[in-house]
This record gives structure tokens, C-alpha cells and sequence, in this order.
């Protein structure tokens, strides 16, 4: 599944899942492929989740044709290669600004000779199976999303040398920190943020690479899609969780 998964993310297939920051419950794997998700990215960078409940959730989505990933807090090594050896299918890694930066990234996330990354097979990572070593290798190398959070001004003036390393394969647009590091906080309407995030796609397609982004909403999701955005998360769950029930509510306490 994640193999082909990966194939139709880098096809620029439309592809939808969900990204998830408070609500690290087993049963989110089951409900989320309910709803049609093809992946799910468990948030570390802004939460107080762990590498232990991480490993449990990625257990959650265990025979589910959803592909458990994760955004690391930081993208080093330590992070890189504990959360793929946990099973993770996809690691996002925030404020990427340089290609020194994404070549370090790469290198955690493969094994030699196109990386740096440290064995550990037949645990969680493998669902615990034996198997050829070399194949694995080569399975994983497959089925890996590596997304590079462009999110910063540096960022930005550097997205065409990010874009061009190989071993990263989605530029992902944070627009808050974008909007932020670019003096504008949260004005998603203003011309040069606009651009900037035209601009990202651009170069995400010039490289052959997939551009990404969190849709907060319906109008989010046509407007990115239209800019070229292919790999889109659904979010936020806390913001999603209190509307439906703000709706139910307000409609119960709605007098005659």
C-alpha cells in the first residue's frame, strides 16, 4: 500500500488525508479510512507527543490502507531515524531553509550507500517479519515520503536548491509561519504571500516534486488545488471536532 501510495503522491494524483494534533486515540486510524484519508501525519513539533505513543499509533494503522507519518520537531538525524524505524511511511520536517539542510535530511532517512541512516530491521518497522535485507532496503527507500516544510523568508529564497536535492519529494507549504517570517502574520490574501505560494509550487513542479499543504477548510482545498497542490491534509482535528459540535449545539439550544 505505501509503496503505491507513494507512486500515486508522486504522479500528482490529488491525494487526501488528515494531519493530527491532539487527539492520539487507536481507534483515529480506523475513523480517518473511514472517511477516506490515504495517510495520516501525526504532529511531534507542536505537541507533546512522543516516540512511545508515536510508535502505538503507527500500531493502530497496522492492515488499515492508511500510511501512518509523522512531522518531527527537528530535522535531525535522532528524529529521522527513530520515527521511520517505528514504521513511519512519510516524516515531514519543519523550516527546511537551505539544501545543506535537506541533503542532512536525506541522508537520515536512507541507508548507504545513498545515506547515512543506521540498520535496525525485523522490529516495527518491518510488522516484525524476517525477510532479504537488500529488498527491504530498497522496499523502504520506495515507499518513504520525505516533505520538506517550506515555512520561513529563508526558506523561500532557497526553495529552488531545496527542490533540486534528490531524496526529497514534497515541498510543503506552512502558511502561518510563512506568513509570519514573511511580516504578514496570517494575511493569506496579501499579494506577496500569494505569490510566495504560487511560487512554491512552481518550483515543486519545475523538480518534478510534489507540493503540500494542511486545507483548514473546503475553500483552503480549491484555492491550493488551483495553485497546483496535489498532497493536501484535512485539519485541523481540534478545529474540526469543536465546529461539528459547536453546529450540533447551537442547533439543540436554537429556541422554537
Amino acid at each position: 500500500m505505501s509503496a503505491e501510495l507513494k507512486r500515486s503522491i508522486m504522479s500528482r494524483d490529488v491525494v487526501a488525508g488528515a494531519m493530527v494534533f491532539e487527539f492520539f486515540s487507536p481507534g483515529l486510524s480506523s475513523i480517518l479510512h473511514n472517511a477516506g484519508a490515504k495517510f495520516v501525519i501525526y504532529d511531534m513539533e507542536h505537541t507533546g507527543l512522543g516516540m512511545e505513543s508515536l510508535k502505538w499509533l503507527f500500531a493502530s494503522c497496522r492492515g488499515l490502507p492508511i500510511a501512518p507519518m509523522v512531522r518531527v520537531p527537528v530535522g535531525e538525524y535522532t528524529w529521522l531515524a527513530r520515527a521511520l524505524d517505528l514504521g513511519a511511511r512519510g516524516v515531514m520536517i519543519p523550516m527546511v531553509e537551505s539544501a545543506e539542510h535537506a541533503k542532512s535530511i536525506v541522508q537520515a532517512c536512507r541507508y548507504p550507500p545513498l545515506g547515512r541512516r543506521g540498520a535496525a530491521f525485523g522490529f516495527a518497522q518491518c510488522d516484525y517479519k524476517g525477510g532479504d535485507i537488500g529488498q527491504k532496503i530498497s522496499d523502504y527507500h520506495e515507499r518513504t515520503v520525505v516533505m520538506a516544510q517550506i515555512e520561513t523568508e529563508r526558506g523561500l529564497d532557497n526553495v529552488e536548491a531545496i527542490a533540486a536535492v534528490d531524496g526529497i519529494d514534497v515541498l510543503w507549504v506552512g502558511h502561518f509561519d510563512l506568513s509570519n517570517f514573511m511580516g504578514m502574520p496570517a494575511q493569506f490574501d496579501n499579494p506577496r504571500f500569494v505569490s510566495a505560494m504560487q511560487r512554491v509550487a512552481d518550483v515543486a513542479k519545475k523538480h518534478n516534486k510534489i507540493a503540500g499543504f494542511m486545507a483548514t477548510d473546503a475553500a483552503w482545498a480549491d484555492r491550493v488545488k488551483a495553485m497546483g497542490y496535489t498532497m493536501i491534509a484535512t485539519g485541523t482535528d481540534t478545529g474540526m471536532l469543536q465546529q461539528g459540535f459547536a453546529s450540533l449545539i447551537q442547533h439543540v439550544e436554537k429556541r422554537g
